[in-house]
């Protein structure tokens, strides 16, 4: 440091003018009005919208400092500063108010419909909105009592999400379930065709309440979800879980009499399921108990060919009775045990694609 560096430093230091007294004027009010302002830009918050707020306030507080320079204080320096502050505010809350508008979503029900599921899920909101795009972004809506989808009649043909209201879903007249906000209308039936293939509706949709929708068009929808493997990807988590909490919600409604919860996973649950054969209620002497000593005999016969035919000659009906037992582990449910009439088989075809349990599903002893 050369010695003329010092002597500056020194006479800023040790050497300043010292402040002989306060003036009593002030600077004006365009001053103070530009600090007032100033001050309000500054309490400002974070993130884009706290950004927007603060640079908006600053960009008029900096106008009034340059105005002040310009006519009260005279000095150029003071107005070029503020003004290239007031002009670089100016910038940046355009800057953000184009970023807002490009990552906004323009639609009320569909920016509550990103927050409430998607945002959760950390879905960028650029992907939110062409899986919204693919939807054509309209929001379409059901009155009250008005039949989305009817059994038999209706193409499968799309897949719809629902944003409010409660759709209630029936088969052949019988109660199935509700679908409330944000489920997937036909899921089920979604994910039982393959892309070429083309089906019909098992069930009936009908709106209980007033309800808004989104909906995709089928051969739209493919052709995303074959192009974004991150869409494809979302998509299969939500209609699976979406599956699994109407299965459960069947689940929950398959109750015996006896207050015995059924689970609908189990394969022998046609057995209680199922029509009893006529006079087997009430234990009527017609039909005996199973398990019983009344239990119908079966001849013994010898597996082997040669002696099949003789042994079979010699055999006399009233010979070799014996009751064959059934397997310790194997629990034939009671009358007692039977669902209500509510819950009869029919509503086990939740599927809508599925075909309902039949006795050739049930483990052969």
């Amino acid at each position: 440091m050369n010695s003329g560096d010092s002597a500056l430093i020194d006479s800023v230091i040790y050497n300043h003018t010292l402040c002989d007294g306060w003036t009593n004027s002030t600077e004006g009010a365009i001053y103070h009005l530009g600090n007032t302002i100033l001050f309000l830009g500054y309490m400002g918050g974070s993130g884009a919208y706290g950004a927007l707020y603060i640079f908006s306030f600053l960009a008029p507080a900096f106008l009034c400092l340059a105005l002040w320079g310009w006519f009260t204080v005279c000095g150029l320096d003071v107005f070029l500063w503020n003004l290239l502050l007031t002009l670089q505010c100016l910038a940046q809350v355009c800057h953000l108010i184009f970023r807002l508008m490009q990552d906004g979503l323009a639609n009320e029900e569909l920016s509550a419909l990103y927050t409430a599921v998607y945002l959760p899920l950390d879905v960028p909101v650029q992907v939110f909105k062409e899986i919204t795009t693919a939807s054509e972004n309209k929001v379409l809506s059901l009155a009250a009592e008005e039949t989305y989808a009817v059994e038999g009649k209706t193409p499968i043909d799309q897949l719809s999400f629902l944003l409010s209201g409660r759709i209630r879903v029936s088969l052949e007249g019988q109660f199935l379930h509700y679908i409330f906000p944000h489920q997937f209308l036909d899921s089920p039936e979604w994910e039982s065709l393959r892309p070429t293939e083309e089906g019909n509706f098992q069930v009936t949709l009908t709106a209980e309440t007033d309800c808004r929708y989104i909906s995709w068009r089928r051969r739209r929808l493919y052709l995303l979800l074959s192009k974004d493997r991150y869409i494809a990807r979302l998509f299969s988590v939500m209609l699976g879980s979406d599956i699994a909490d109407k299965l459960y919600s069947l689940n929950d409604k398959l109750f015996a009499k006896s207050g015995v919860r059924l689970d609908i996973r189990l394969p022998s649950l046609y057995h209680v399921l199922a029509p009893s054969p006529p006079g087997s209620e009430g234990g009527s002497a017609s039909s005996p108990p199973r398990g019983s000593q009344g239990d119908a005999t079966v001849v013994t016969v010898d597996p082997a060919p040669s002696n099949q035919g003789s042994d079979a000659r010699n055999v006399h009906p009233d010979q070799g009775k014996s009751p064959v037992p059934k397997p310790p582990n194997q629990h034939w449910p009671s009358d007692t045990e039977m669902p209500s009439e509510d819950d009869t088989p029919g509503r086990l075809q939740f599927q809508r694609g599925c075909a309902p349990l039949a006795p050739t599903d049930t483990p052969k002893l």
